[in-house]
């Protein structure tokens, strides 16, 4: 079992034009821990989130810096129900010190342990060149959650190639890759939105550049509602 930070460890206002720069920086540092996990089995759900959320609140109580987004998969072919949290805009000195790793590993021992399965543990890096927005997503209600598996060594092609399509972006999509924690080379993309209904109508803005074809191997397309009750230092947007 390992602490939050590690094992277990992106959003409900419409996305203005005006605000975000055409190629953005990062809040703080550049670097995003996202995880995921999910019940043991149907029998485990309650359990598990009410433990989660008891565990945030040591986070709380631990006075944890960091902010800590959460989210359930709504549309998903393979991922549904399970919980995905991230913590977002890190140097990499702040991810190396994280609050009372010991005292936060024993809690989750107590209270997640039973009733988890953790699947999964990466540092991503921001890049702000092919995004729209700063390193942390808005704390919007939805959020487009895309993964992206390139073939060996199709990195820089198809970085070159989402950089050329930046401009084009009309509302917040963060472009992140990841450096460590799972098969190289992957990439996540989020497009935090208010609703279901904003994401499908912008669905054209789904597909990867052309210049994309022949460099992907996998691309998955999931949904995530945010948690409100599974935060730590982040403000959801008001509803509308």
């Amino acid at each position: 079992m390992k602490p939050l930070w590690i094992g277990i460890g992106a959003l409900a206002a419409a996305i203005c034009e005006v605000g975000y720069a055409q190629t953005a920086t990062p809040a703080r540092g550049p670097y995003a821990r996202i995880a995921v996990m999910r019940a043991l089995d149907e029998g485990h759900s309650v359990a598990f989130e009410e433990g989660y959320v008891r565990h945030l609140a040591w986070h709380r109580q631990a006075k944890d810096p960091f902010s800590w987004f959460s989210y359930s998969v709504s549309v998903s072919s393979e991922r549904q129900r399970w919980i995905i949290y991230a913590t977002f805009g890190h140097t990499a000195e702040e991810l190396s010190n994280p609050v009372s790793p010991a005292e936060d590993e024993r809690d989750s021992i107590v209270n997640l342990l039973q009733h988890v399965q953790f699947t999964g543990s990466s540092v991503y890096e921001f890049l702000p060149a092919l995004s729209r927005g700063t390193g942390v997503p808005t704390a919007a209600a939805r959020v487009e959650y895309t993964t992206v598996e390139l073939n060996y060594g199709a990195s820089k092609a198809f970085e070159e190639a989402a950089a050329h399509e930046q401009s084009k972006l009309r509302g917040e999509t963060l472009w992140f890759r990841m450096v460590e924690g799972g098969t190289l080379p992957r990439y996540v993309r989020l497009r935090p939105r208010a609703s279901l209904q904003e994401i499908l109508k912008e669905g054209g803005e789904q597909a990867l550049p052309e210049k994309a074809d022949g460099l992907v191997s996998k691309m998955t397309v999931e949904i995530l509602n945010l948690r409100p009750n599974m935060l730590v230092n982040v403000t959801p947007e008001p509803v509308h």
